[in-house]
Parts: C-alpha cells; sequence; structure tokens
C-alpha cells in the first residue's frame, strides 16, 4: 500500500477471489437495497447457495431489526475469518479500474482508500471529503455492530469527484487495454456486467493523484465555484454509501486513542467516479409510508396550507411523466395511494428540491405516528407497487440534476437524507473487491 497524504488517499491491498470461484455468485448488491423486497434476497440464496459469495460477508438491511440480527451478525463475521483461513483471496496492491454497463450505460471508476481523518459527515462541515445529505446518527449502531467484530471491509460505497476536464479517470480508460484484467462477468438479477483492470503502471497512478491534487488546488477550486478562501476545497463528496462511511469514521473515532494512527481501519475502501461520466445518472429516491393510520391528504393539507394544490391523474403513467417533464416555479411531487394517483404542487417552496421540502412533513408527520414506518426506494414500478397496497402511501419524487451536486453542498451543506441514488436499484455497486481492516 501506498499513502499520498496531499488528497487523502491509500492505494490499497484489495482482495479479490481466487481465480476458479465463480464470479457471478461470490458478487452480490449492495445491502441497502431491495428493502422491502426480501423475495429478491430469497433469490440470491437460491443463486448463491453453498458457494462462496459475499452474500455471506454482509448483511442485507432487509435483516436489521429481526429475531435473528444477531446471529447474522457473528454469521457473518465468521465467515470472514473462515474465508481468509480457507486461502480464498489474492491481494493486489493498486488502484483497480472498474466499468460497470447496466441499463444499456457503461459507467467508469477507480477503487482506492480514503483517509478517514479528512472525513467529517457533521453538518457544517469543511474536510476534503463531506457527506452529501443528512447523516442519521441513529442507524450507525447497527453497522457499527457488524463492522467492530469484522475483519473485512467490503464496500458498497461510490464517491464522487467534480473533474469536468476528465483529468483523473479517463486516461486510465484509455490505457486499459494495457493492463492486467482481474475479472469479467455478468452480474446476478439483471444487474448488468462488471470488469475490473490492475492500474500497475506507476506513471498512471502518478497522474491519477497529481490531477486530484490539481482539483483542490486553490487556482481550480475558486474560480471553479465562485466561493471565497474560507471555505475549505471539497474534493470528495458522498454519492452512495453514506452511512457505511459514516460508520468506518465512528469506528475510526473509537479505537484510534488505542490503536494509534498507523492502522488499517484509519481507511476505508471506495469507488470513486466522475460526476460527470455520461454513464452516470441521477435518479430520484422515493417516499413509501407503510401502516397509514391518518389521512395523508389531510396532513398536508393542514401542513402547507394554501400553498398547496392537488392534480387528479388517469393513471400512475401519467403522474410519473408530468413530474419527470414538470418545469416551472412550483414544485412538484407525485402522491400515490390504493386509491390511485395524483399530483401534489406546492408554490413558494422553501427549499430549492421537492424533497427538501417533502421530508420535513413526513417527519412530524411520522414523530406524530401517524404511520407505522417509512421506506426509501428506487424505482417508479417498486414505488407504485407498495405504495398502492392497502395501508400504504408514497410520494413519486422528481430527480434532481448531477451538476448541482458540488455547488450545493459547498455553499448550503448537505442535502435532506436520501435525496437523489446513483442509478435505480438494480445499477448499484456489487460486493466484489475486500480489505482487511485489522
Amino acid at each position: 500500500m501506498r499513502n499520498y497524504p496531499s488528497v487523502g488517499i491509500q492505494i490499497a491491498d484489495i482482495m479479490l477471489p481466487k481465480k476458479g470461484l465463480d464470479p457471478y455468485k461470490w458478487a452480490t448488491i449492495a445491502v441497502d437495497q431491495f428493502t422491502s423486497q426480501p423475495e429478491y434476497w430469497e433469490k440470491v440464496a437460491e443463486i448463491v447457495g453453498a458457494s462462496p459469495s459475499t452474500y455471506n460477508l454482509v448483511l442485507p438491511e432487509v435483516f436489521l431489526g429481526k429475531q435473528d440480527e444477531a446471529e447474522r451478525v457473528q454469521y457473518t463475521q465468521n465467515a470472514m475469518r473462515e474465508y481468509v483461513l480457507q486461502d480464498l483471496f489474492d491481494t493486489h496492491t493498486g488502484l483497480i479500474y472498474v466499468e460497470r454497463t447496466s441499463c444499456g450505460r457503461t459507467r467508469a471508476g477507480l477503487m482506492m482508500a480514503l483517509d478517514l481523518e479528512n472525513y467529517d459527515y457533521n453538518k457544517g462541515s469543511q474536510t476534503p471529503i463531506r457527506a452529501t445529505e443528512g447523516t442519521i446518527v441513529d442507524r450507525l449502531p447497527p453497522r457499527m455492530r457488524i463492522r467492530e467484530g469484522a475483519i473485512l471491509e467490503l464496500p458498497h460505497i461510490l464517491v464522487l469527484i467534480d473533474d469536468a476536464d476528465c483529468s483523473v479517470i479517463d486516461p486510465i480508460a484509455a490505457a486499459s487495454s494495457n493492463l492486467p484484467l482481474l475479472y469479467d462477468f455478468d452480474l446476478m438479477l439483471g444487474s448488468g456486467h462488471l470488469t475490473g483492470w490492475l492500474v500497475n503502471d506507476p506513471s498512471l497512478e502518478a497522474q491519477a493523484v497529481a490531477a486530484l491534487e490539481r482539483l483542490m488546488s486553490p487556482e481550480v477550486f475558486y474560480p471553479k465555484y465562485g466561493v471565497s478562501e474560507d471555505q475549505s476545497p471539497l474534493l470528495f463528496a458522498m454519492g452512495d454509501g453514506n452511512h457505511s462511511l459514516a460508520t468506518a469514521k465512528a469506528i475510526w473515532e473509537k479505537i484510534k486513542p488505542v490503536v494509534g494512527m498507523n492502522h488499517p481501519a484509519r481507511y476505508a475502501l471506495v469507488e470513486i467516479e466522475n460526476v460527470h461520466d455520461q454513464g452516470l445518472q441521477f435518479t430520484p429516491i422515493h417516499r413509501v409510508l407503510f401502516g397509514v393510520k391518518h389521512d395523508p391528504k389531510a396532513a398536508l393539507i393542514e401542513y402547507f396550507g394554501e400553498k398547496l394544490r392537488f392534480e387528479s391523474c388517469s393513471s400512475a403513467d401519467e403522474m410519473t411523466e408530468k413530474v419527470e417533464k414538470h418545469t416551472g416555479p412550483e414544485q412538484i411531487m407525485g402522491f400515490v395511494s390504493p386509491t390511485g394517483a395524483e399530483l401534489v404542487y406546492v408554490s413558494r417552496p422553501s427549499t430549492n428540491l421537492s424533497v427538501g421540502t417533502l421530508q420535513p412533513f413526513l417527519d412530524d408527520w411520522l414523530k406524530r405516528g401517524s404511520a407505522d414506518k417509512i421506506d426509501y426506494v428506487h424505482g417508479a414500478e417498486a414505488t407504485i407497487h407498495l405504495a398502492s397496497q392497502p395501508g400504504n402511501c408514497g410520494f413519486y419524487l422528481p430527480a434532481m440534476q448531477k451538476e448541482e451536486l458540488f455547488k450545493t453542498v459547498i455553499v448550503d451543506g448537505a442535502l435532506p437524507r436520501k435525496t437523489f441514488s446513483m442509478g435505480e436499484a438494480v445499477e448499484k455497486r456489487f460486493y466484489m473487491e475486500a480489505r482487511r481492516i485489522v
């Protein structure tokens, strides 16, 4: 491993399954997906069977809060030790260049480890690595219980850079045909294809580091965003896996007085991607309420008053189309219930994004016991299906423009939680790589 303190990264020792293990069964999707669709995870378990798989090394969040949660956590930690003892991994030192093709799009990334000393997930942070959405501290303890007893980390974290000149990742992509191929296979359950190459060329590594240094240099950063020098440069903005990185940070702060600063848990393995990558799309994260006890429409009217208006739709398809095509001063969102789909318009909103306007209402409504729980759902089909079930309702939200992300985080701080997603659920990062953290 090699450290580059100037940009807060480590070229890590990355562990991959040995040749001969089936990568189709090995790689599984991020644990925070399909949390209201246990049938997806049942299919994963059927595919994996008794084969070595990252499914045995992680805890899908669909199982959090269940009676057997503690047993499942222990099982994953034991499986990590068994896989290491069984010598199921090969270790590679270097960046890994990754291409992921899904839903007709290909996006590129680089695997590296980030220095958690350069990261603060709290509101108002000025560190080079920042959260892009509010971190729910109450969500960290169960994740900390998983990581505290683990010897490996398996990342689904995607971190963004704002590289309009495509100077960091693209030169490596252009040279990938000359790099050692590490894996190249189809992912399970319609999630596309994954390919990875080892960046073993020192000149390519040095070029990538220099490009990162330039992105956060004062002569580039301040003119780009039009901010004063009392704002510290932002280099890495969280894309996916906000709470996973926050968990790694919380564990590091807890143990560093004991283990010292030269410890593998100081770093977290991530994939960085360029927000300007044509294959990267921002999609909204919708809201579904379960066990609804009070009339949500009446509550919306009470909360927003005369700023609110409804418009009926003949179908859910009409609703989604109008939300996605909407322009104008009013904010828009779709409302779905067992009785059908409608549009909700809010005039003179207090925030720039529909999700920022809606979330305080939902937080207040849940505090008053008006629904049993909320889930954050990817994709129109799943949202409409779940929200249409008896006792449920849901809100279909428009997407934010990805080019707005860095400037918004720099100027305004973190966005409302679950504001955007980097692609649909099936496009989420799969666990393939691992790293020792003890």
